[in-house]
């Protein structure tokens, strides 16, 4: 082969490498088109439900969407803008893909952290199909900027762009297709009211139920493909916190337990051992959460205490104390708000074995603002 055979056969395999990888997205946002299943849920099959029969739990919520997703068919319009607000692990973005996938429309997913200029906006809504639906998880933390790009999009379905600079800049208005935006939340306190009102639809998640828990569990079981008992799978939920994803994390692990003892089936036994080895309690309360409660107790009287000092002596950021931690302690009626600070209840005394003459001494002084040697 001579010297310009080379140079072309080496140009011909630099063109098909070329071709073959490709730049990452700009945009920051992945797209999942209508006949395209959804990720599995790491390496054991997809965990996440694809359509509303397999979306356990939620009643209330559910049926309200299914009315609004039908109605929204019949008409052959865009859904309205779709407003998700709860703690983690409760379903949000797997909503947000079974809205997608019963429209029968692309689903388009990022984060409010990972738009950081208007410019990766404005990329992801000019290439957008119409009745798209565009998932923005943590919308609490989205720009200024961009959150005032995101006004006229949702109500307009026109972006504002300026195009030069100083005296010569000029703003046109780009159309863009109908779409579906559907924004998620932990902090609803933290977005902004004019965001808000521009979301036709809002939906609260709750922790689910012990009997969804349940079913949810063994909907898991079957796809991982694993027998649980009915007994065991009773007592996983009951320490699952109401909340799928710890279900479907403490369910991998249990399989894992099952697995080296030799057990054909997640048992009653296995998950107590399981759970034990975890350092899970009955009430799905794990080291951190009775620290908390052990913390408040014996440093501070019972409280009340502050969100701040609380995070600094237990040794984890506010926000990850305000967001994980106190949720399910409040909703298991465990520690309290109060306008001072976080408070623990008798209930919290009972479920750490700490004698009763404790919360009687507590008591009798809490009214007391200076006290006698």
């Amino acid at each position: 082969m001579d010297k310009a055979e080379k140079e072309k056969t080496g140009k011909n395999t630099k063109r098909k490498n070329a071709e073959t990888i490709q730049p990452p997205d700009e945009t920051h946002a992945g797209v999942l088109h209508a006949d395209t299943p959804l990720e599995e849920d790491e390496r054991d099959g997809s965990l996440r439900p694809q359509n509303l029969k397999e979306f356990l739990g939620q009643k209330v919520l559910k049926e309200n969407l299914a009315v609004f997703i039908t109605a929204a068919k019949e008409r052959k319009e865009s859904l309205d803008h779709l407003f998700l607000i709860g703690p983690p692990g409760l379903g949000k973005t797997t909503l947000a893909q079974v809205v997608a996938h019963e429209l029968g429309v692309d689903f388009k997913v990022t984060s409010a952290p990972a738009l950081d200029k208007p410019k990766d906006l404005a990329g992801i809504l000019t290439t957008v199909s119409e009745k798209t639906v565009f998932f923005i998880d943590e919308i609490h933390r989205l720009k200024p900027t961009i959150e005032e790009m995101l006004y006229i999009a949702m109500e307009d379905y026109e972006l504002d762009w300026i195009i030069g600079q100083g005296p010569s800049a000029r703003t046109i208005r780009i159309p863009i297709p109908p779409f579906t935006l559907v924004g998620a939340t932990t902090k609803a306190g933290n977005v902004s009211s004019p965001l808000v009102s521009r979301f036709g639809i809002s939906l609260r998640f709750s922790f689910y139920e012990q009997k969804d828990m349940e079913a949810i569990i063994k909907r898991s079981a079957g796809i991982l493909n694993i027998a649980i008992e009915t007994d065991a799978a009773t007592f996983l939920a009951k320490s699952s916190r109401g909340t799928p994803r710890v279900a479907n994390r403490l369910l991998r692990r249990m399989r894992d337990f099952a697995q080296i003892l030799r057990s054909k089936s997640i048992t009653l036994k296995v998950v107590e051992e399981g759970l034990k080895r975890l350092e899970i309690d009955n009430l799905g309360l794990e080291r951190y959460d009775r620290e908390i409660l052990r913390i408040i107790i014996e440093r501070y009287q019972g409280g009340p205490v502050g969100a701040e000092t609380l995070a600094i002596s237990v040794g984890e950021a506010v926000d990850t104390l305000e967001d994980y931690y106190e949720p399910y302690l409040i909703q298991t009626g465990l520690i309290q708000r109060t306008p001072r600070g976080r408070m623990v209840t008798p209930l919290a005394y009972q479920h750490l074995n700490i004698p009763s003459m404790f919360i009687q001494g507590n008591n009798e002084n809490k009214g007391l603002l200076f006290q006698s040697p």
